[in-house]
């Protein structure tokens, strides 16, 4: 029988992946596996599929959507294969046979395929298994074992050496002592890429932050995160910075105020020296701080903006609107309305691409301000451009406490009113720029 169930061939890329790690029936995985199966998976395929996602589609998260086409081919990956259709055609057989096609997945990631013999199983099967167990021992005998590394350990923790604002270095203590090898690391936040190799003998190591946010810092030995917190940098009041690297350009917030709008000038970035073609960096406004028990599951957040530039490669005016939570954030991105096809909504975990959704809504001219709504009620996210509704879908979990509000135009742009409310209408914080 061909297999031609969705259902059934993510089913059969999850054995595959479970074979790969080599951890067992995922019944019993833990979120420490899931953190770990996160970083296998960017070390492999350079994509970030995080630790929520995968619980999802392990079922261990109540979810009735799909996954996204993005995700299949990120688990595709990782097994070997080039994109999910290549997995999927990979268990049709190409002369016609009506045998069933077996994909096998191998420790090097490539993938062979072969069809279903009873009496090939009956010899071959037993012998494989004894040389699987025979190679298990003699391997493990010259690896550390992931039951060695015990979290109770292990100790982390940081301090920032300055209460407010950036560039901020923080300084980590941590034990790692007790390491069963060499690779120890120290992560700022969700990115793998951002990992630093540390000595498991030393005691502190110290990293700069250029950026403020709310950052899930990280200990992790081997691959395996061991100890992580909540580290959050907050600004005073709004800064407005050039989004450059490895160190943004900051601005003083008065430096963006003018007539009742937030937002810096052309004039005011190339005085700076930094050029404006033939692609413009992004202007950044961001004002992170304790807005009091909001979260993601009850809030309304309505705002008015408007780009400004229109040049040489940044005809596309893409600006971004965020909302920066407890160890994630929302993003919800507009643009000129021949690029939607590059737009996209980020909720906690959840993200819309709009190259395979309808995010034409999200398309404007900016000739006026946009009036942005993004309400999250009873269990659905709604988003209104210009008081028409552009999207809206379910939402449950996780929740998430919100902790700051940003700003991002290609090239510049300016931020006329902003409004963070909970769903029964009180006002967690309103600006108006009215200096």
């Amino acid at each position: 029988m061909i297999i031609e169930s969705e259902d059934i061939l993510l089913a059969h890329c999850k054995k595959l992946i479970e074979e790969k790690t080599g951890w067992g029936n995922s019944e019993k995985w833990a979120n420490q596996d899931f953190e770990e199966l996160s970083q296998r998976i960017f070390e492999v395929t350079a994509i970030t599929l995080s630790p929520t996602t995968l619980k999802r589609i392990w079922g261990k998260v109540k979810y009735d959507s799909a996954p996204t086409i993005t995700t299949l081919n990120t688990l595709a990956q990782f097994i070997g294969f080039e994109h999910w259709r290549a997995f999927r055609q990979s268990h049709f057989p190409k002369n016609g046979n009506t045998e069933p096609v077996t994909v096998q997945a191998h420790a090097n990631g490539k993938t062979t395929k072969k069809a279903n013999r009873p009496y090939l199983f009956s010899f071959i099967l037993p012998l494989l298994l004894v040389l699987g167990v025979v190679s298990w021992y003699f391997l493990s005998k010259d690896q550390p074992t992931r039951s060695l590394i015990d979290p109770a350990y292990y100790t982390f923790s940081s301090k920032k050496i300055v209460a407010v604002g950036v560039p901020n270095s923080v300084v980590f203590d941590y034990d790692a002592s007790k390491a069963p090898y060499d690779s120890v690391f120290i992560q700022q936040d969700w990115d793998p890429s951002k990992r630093v190799k540390v000595s498991k003998n030393q005691r502190q190591h110290t990293s700069v932050y250029y950026y403020p946010g709310s950052f899930q810092a990280k200990l992790v030995i081997g691959n395996q995160v061991v100890q992580e917190h909540n580290l959050f940098i907050q600004t005073d009041g709004w800064l407005p910075l050039i989004n450059l690297k490895p160190v943004p350009v900051y601005f003083k917030q008065q430096e963006a105020l003018n007539d009742g709008k937030l937002g810096l000038s052309v004039a005011q970035i190339q005085a700076q020296s930094i050029s404006m073609k033939p692609t413009a960096p992004m202007a950044e406004y961001a004002n992170l701080r304790d807005f009091g028990d909001i979260k993601t599951d009850n809030f309304v957040f309505e705002t008015s903006i408007k780009n400004t530039y229109q040049e040489g490669a940044s005809v596309c005016q893409f600006t971004d609107i965020g909302l920066l939570c407890e160890g994630t954030a929302i993003m919800i991105r507009l643009s000129a309305k021949g690029c939607i096809s590059d737009n996209n909504i980020y909720f906690i975990d959840h993200n819309i691409s709009g190259k395979e959704h309808d995010l034409s809504k999200f398309g404007a001219d900016f000739k006026d301000f946009v009036k942005v709504r993004c309400e999250s009620v009873n269990g659905k996210v709604k988003i209104f451009v210009d008081n028409l509704l552009a999207y809206e879908f379910p939402y449950q979990s996780p929740i998430s406490k919100i902790m700051g509000i940003t700003y991002r135009f290609q090239g510049t742009g300016l931020v006329d009113h902003v409004k963070l409310s909970k769903g029964d209408g009180k006002v967690a914080f309103e600006d108006r720029f009215e200096r």
